[in-house]
């Protein structure tokens, strides 16, 4: 071993390394605590945690300021694993110590694999109506629906990282173009005659009468940017007309304005055009039957929230009934539902967090690898002790 490899191998094995991670660490956690109050939960974790730089905005330019939680987590477990096999032999009085740092190791790799595999939705039931998919908590989509055929719709999904102003979006599914003419990451809907000069026009659908203004970006986790678009459809003969397109259009709190169809006929076909929250289609459909919301009695204050649901697939596979409650999900292909939220006032409407992560069990299976790890080291140096204390003569 030459002396740039050795030398290479004593820096990943070095405790050293070890001591500078963890404090990195500990800062990178205080500071994206603080942070939380401006950013809240979402923003923190991709900002601090999902990423291999905590990056700051200098005059419109990111500048990397400080190690994210990638780079200080895969350096960690680099270290932790070099340090296995340069530094610890496998002995029975060493094995509580494997095995302590082997959990340590895969909770790293679980925390890895679980920013990378899971998914968060939302999944929006009333009372008595099936629903097969689930909503995104912060990603939306622009949506055109071919609704010629009765029996069937056709959708094209377009990602809204997609959408900035000038954009032509040309979809094989699609015989028009899509012209992105002003996009909002964050709005809010206002009447036109109250609206800023200057602002982006539609002439057609309820941007004749509605329009949008520029709102900053909302980080907190009790709320959710209303992206907003105009879109101007195109075909081979010219323009077809320009829509305003958000995701309040169409949701059953909107305003009566606003839930109507933004609909419109190209070639002998129908369409609908709109945006909307990111949907995640499931091979089964759940149906709430009866939704509770108990509180103490005398009191407004919540006690328990329930939902009793009903499960069904189309083969026929599963068809039956589950309750919903606090620390009590649905587990089914894949997928947990937890009772997360309602809709105050509507006792007819519940809503269920879905998550889907394919590595949940491996922070499970790491702690009880540590926790048999330091129960072994400890009976190790407790049986020593105590068969070193037999060997003492007693004292007369």
């Amino acid at each position: 071993m030459n002396d740039l490899t050795r030398q290479f191998r004593d820096f990943f094995v070095s405790l050293k390394l070890t001591v500078v991670l963890l404090v990195l660490s500990l800062v990178l956690v205080f500071v994206a605590t603080l942070d939380q109050v401006n950013l809240g939960i979402w923003a923190v974790q991709e900002k601090y945690f999902r990423s291999f730089f905590v990056l700051w905005d200098v005059k419109g330019i990111p500048v990397p300021v400080f190690p994210g939680g990638y780079l200080v987590g895969g350096f960690l477990l680099v270290n932790l694993i070099a340090a296995h096999v340069y530094r610890f032999s496998l002995t029975w009085r060493k094995a509580g110590i494997q095995m302590t740092h082997a959990g340590l190791i895969l909770l790293l790799l679980g925390e890895l694999f679980t920013g990378l595999l899971q998914e968060d939705f939302s999944m929006r039931l009333e009372q008595g109506v099936p629903r097969s998919y689930s909503e995104s908590f912060r990603d939306n989509e622009l949506v055109v629906i071919d609704t010629t055929d009765p029996k069937s719709d056709e959708v094209v999904a377009i990602p809204e990282s997609l959408l900035r102003s000038g954009a032509s979006l040309q979809h094989p599914r699609l015989p028009f173009r899509l012209l992105v003419k002003d996009y909002y990451a964050n709005s809010a809907l206002q009447m036109k005659s109250g609206a800023a000069a200057g602002a982006p026009q539609a002439t057609q659908g309820i941007g004749i009468t509605v329009t949008a203004a520029p709102q900053p970006l909302t980080y907190k986790q009790d709320e959710r940017n209303i992206p907003a678009a105009w879109i101007e459809v195109a075909g081979e003969a010219g323009p077809i007309g320009t829509w305003l397109v958000t995701t309040i259009a169409g949701t059953p709190n909107s305003a009566p304005i606003m839930r109507a169809p933004q609909a419109f006929q190209h070639a002998g076909r129908n369409y609908v055009i709109g945006m909307r929250f990111k949907r995640s289609y499931k091979p089964f459909t759940l149906t709430l039957q009866k939704f509770s919301h108990d509180k103490y009695s005398g009191t407004e204050i919540p006690k328990n929230f329930s939902s009793r649901i009903r499960l069904e697939t189309p083969a026929g596979k599963e068809d039956r009934e589950v309750l919903v409650y606090m620390n009590n999900p649905l587990r089914y292909d894949g997928f947990t539902f937890y009772q997360a939220s309602f809709e105050p006032g509507n006792d007819k409407v519940t809503v269920l967090q879905v998550v889907r992560n394919p590595s949940w069990l491996i922070p499970y299976i790491a702690c009880s690898v540590m926790t048999l790890g330091l129960i072994w080291q400890f009976w190790i140096h407790l049986s020593g002790f105590i068969a070193k204390r037999a060997r003492q003569p007693q004292a007369a």
